[in-house]
């Protein structure tokens, strides 16, 4: 199978304490697997948070989120080809 190298956006609902984006992170680096961009931001009364990473859609992505679906902080994950977010913040950065 051919995959289309294109970004998407991932959306995770974790638990927001200290130390839960390191996990996130650290599980992206040691698959070699590079986050282009990284927006975090607390909801609920701010006992979780939510995270959005820009990544490349590729054949190790299901994989990947498989892996992050895995880690005990994270409620949820879903993922969109909906990217106005991460191109406001990058039109509001330069």
């Amino acid at each position: 199978m051919v995959f289309e190298h294109h970004p998407i956006a991932l959306e995770l609902i974790v638990r927001n304490h200290p130390g839960v984006m390191s996990h996130i992170c650290g599980l992206f680096a040691r698959r070699a697997f590079n986050v282009d961009g990284i927006l975090c931001m607390p909801i609920k009364d701010k006992d979780e948070s939510r995270i959005w990473l820009l990544v490349q859609k590729d054949e190790r992505l299901s994989q990947m989120i498989n892996q992050v679906e895995k880690l005990e902080d994270v409620r949820e994950v879903r993922f969109s080809d909906d990217l106005r977010l991460f191109e406001t913040m990058e039109s509001y950065l330069q």
